[in-house]
């Protein structure tokens, strides 16, 4: 008997604009390779708005839900898809590779607080000279520090070597950041940023968010990443 067809997975994103998050699960998604439709969740549900606003002690979207399971963290949903697809190859196969990409993940995950307060991620922008102020500086350096190490012990293009993992999707919207306020790359990282630019399924998603009606959240002010 011919094994029953896969179920197909439904991601919830918020606005392609403005959401990082939403960016990293839809490209930890695709990197796993498991069939999902996408649910736009507009920026005037009261719980998104929540998010938007910073009045929600957690980030519900991106959320996946599939055979039942219900992951809404976005490190959740690459380890679900991990476990879910391990020969997508989404982590490296090397084990001091793997603990250096979920090391470099969780700190983009939980940290460069002032850099997300400060250069909000918006697709839509670009502002030349923008000012950035000496503690946002350091989450840049520190960024940058974390890619020229794993390029230049894994060989790049990618962070972890020939392949593309779940790290290269968490720090996909970082580069987007770096393009709208228009921070300078030593020339490591501007190869870096490049080949995250030349990614296919980035590309799709900046193409989507171009085309995507402005979100009527003119009332906020962007000194927050959601």
């Amino acid at each position: 008997m011919a094994p029953a067809p896969e179920a197909q997975a439904l991601l919830r994103i918020s606005t392609r604009n403005y959401s990082s998050w939403s960016m990293r699960g839809w490209l930890i998604a695709r990197l796993s390779g498991l069939p999902f439709r996408v649910q736009a969740v507009s920026p005037d549900d009261p719980g998104t708005r929540a998010e938007l606003l910073l009045n929600s002690s957690s980030i519900l979207i991106p959320c996946l839900e599939h055979e039942g399971a219900e992951v809404w963290d976005t490190l959740g949903i690459a380890e679900y898809l991990n476990e879910l697809r391990p020969e997508a190859g989404m982590f490296p196969a090397d084990r001091v590779a793997r603990a250096r990409c979920r090391s470099i993940c969780g700190e983009m995950h939980a940290g460069f607080h002032a850099l997300r307060s400060s250069l909000p991620m918006n697709l839509r922008a670009f502002v030349p000279g923008f000012p950035v102020w000496s503690a946002a500086r350091a989450d840049i350096e520190r960024i940058q520090f974390l890619w020229r190490d794993c390029l230049g012990r894994w060989g790049g293009p990618w962070l972890f070597g020939a392949r593309c993992t779940v790290a290269d999707a968490m720090f996909a919207p970082v580069v987007t950041r770096f393009r709208s306020y228009d921070v300078a790359l030593d020339a490591v990282c501007e190869g870096y940023a490049r080949t995250i630019e030349a990614w296919p399924d980035f590309q799709e998603w900046v193409a989507a968010a171009k085309e995507e009606p402005e979100a009527r959240i003119t009332e906020l002010e962007f000194d927050a990443e959601f």
